[in-house]
């Protein structure tokens, strides 16, 4: 993550304490939550899958090779971390057979386990699921902080910046590195099969007007006319005046203020929080004219997100942290007001 980009707690609590949150893979736990269960019948076989230390897409090219499927024919609702152990869904397209009767065999020099499976008659698609829950592990000097529980309660009351994570731009990131390369040429999907330089181009533009609308102080803050995200939901609406029942529900996280995934179209926003979006766009001119001349479409991305079903518990020498996120919310974005590493 880049260091510019603002915490919010800093201001009340200072910079947070040294700790580790990786230090194994268990360490990192994901299990990803739907709001339906497959059908029991159907194309499509969907399998429950934990993995350890794997990333979801070379789970997904093994699974096709034990299936005798292309790639295309594998679905998965969202990218799980690699460094963890994860719990998700994956879908393969088998009509009119069955899977392969030793596909547990097939699949035995993989970190993974088959936990469940079941039929469905459509492909699991990205962002279908609703959240991801997460269990933490911590260690190191942070669990002395006397200030660590307060950082933690403060942030359930107000909320976590919703940043991209540092996965999204690649080790060192390489990928926005990468991105700036591609689209300065013209981005061609030979160059990016996955779209992964796109995203992490959008994801670098989205972080640059969190981090200032951090700094300007609104950025819990619904500003008059702004688009705004309904708690917990994909439904927007535009705030018609700001009076004191839409701070209110501001403050109780119930909407959040939302900032632009740049691309094609218009920014369906206030003028307000267009000028913040507007000073981004005009800092990076090349990544946001690239991103447009690769036809992404412009989207909208909640400021914060709520954290749910929050809980902190000690016990001998580590401490861990449970709560879910909605989907596309990163809980290093959660570590990263809570804890001082490298990474975050």
């Amino acid at each position: 993550m880049d260091e510019s980009w603002p915490r919010v707690l800093d201001a009340e609590f200072g910079a947070p304490v040294p700790g580790e949150y990786r230090a194994a893979p268990e360490d990192f736990v994901v299990e990803e939550c739907l709001d339906f269960a497959p059908e029991g019948q159907g194309e499509h076989l969907w399998l429950w899958v934990e993995k350890r230390d794997l990333s979801t897409l070379e789970l997904a090219r093994r699974l096709a090779r034990a299936c005798e499927v292309t790639p295309r024919d594998i679905g998965y609702a969202g990218m799980k971390d690699r460094v963890a152990v994860t719990r998700q869904w994956l879908s393969v397209h088998l009509p009119g057979r069955e899977a392969p009767a030793d596909l547990a065999e097939r699949l035995a020099d993989a970190p993974l386990a088959l936990l469940e499976q079941c039929r469905h008659p459509r492909k699991l698609k990205r962002g279908v699921h609703r959240a991801n829950r997460f269990t933490l592990r911590l260690s190191g000097a942070v669990l002395d902080d006397p200030r660590l529980e307060a950082r933690w309660r403060r942030l359930i009351e107000i909320g976590v910046p919703n940043y991209f994570g540092p996965q999204r731009f690649g080790p060192g990131g390489r990928n926005l590195v990468k991105a700036r390369a591609v689209l300065a040429k013209g981005w061609r999907k030979r160059h990016d099969r996955e779209g992964m330089l796109l995203s992490a181009a959008r994801s670098y533009l989205f972080n640059q007007l969190l981090a200032r609308r951090i700094a300007a102080g609104d950025w819990d803050t619904p500003l008059d006319g702004e688009l705004l995200v309904l708690d917990g939901s994909a439904s927007q609406f535009a705030s018609d005046g700001v009076d004191a029942a839409l701070l209110e529900r501001a403050r109780r996280l119930d909407v959040h203020p939302s900032g632009v995934l740049w691309g094609t179209g218009e920014a369906a926003t206030s003028a307000a929080a267009l000028a913040h979006e507007q000073a981004v766009i005009a800092e990076e001119a090349a990544l946001a004219e690239g991103l447009v001349r690769a036809g992404v479409r412009m989207g909208r991305r909640a400021l914060r997100v709520r954290l749910d079903e929050p809980s902190l518990m000690y016990d001998e020498g580590t401490l861990t942290l449970e709560f879910a996120l909605p989907r596309g919310a990163f809980a290093t974005a959660v570590l990263r007001e809570l804890i001082g590493h490298p990474s975050l």
